[in-house]
């Protein structure tokens, strides 16, 4: 990414973890500003699979807990 088409942004750490973050920075040779993008963008990535696994599953009937629970119950499962 160019540094022109980059946003700054203040963020605060617990200072335990911005000191690992910052040994982490080191001994990677990266900065702290890839390391936490690196992150923020696998959090997101991971958001956008929760919401396609939604979407695919959104036709699948709804049971509620209790039904289910009676069912196993009838069915001698529990």
């Amino acid at each position: 990414m160019n540094k022109t088409a980059q946003k700054r942004a203040t963020v605060y750490f617990d200072p335990f973890l911005h000191r690992a973050l910052r040994l982490k920075a080191a001994e990677t040779d990266r900065s702290i500003s890839e390391l936490v993008n690196e992150a923020v963008k696998a959090a997101l990535a991971e958001d956008a699979s929760d919401i396609e696994a939604f979407d695919i599953r959104e036709k699948e009937p709804d049971y509620a807990f209790e039904d289910v629970v009676k069912d196993l119950k009838r069915r001698g499962k529990i």
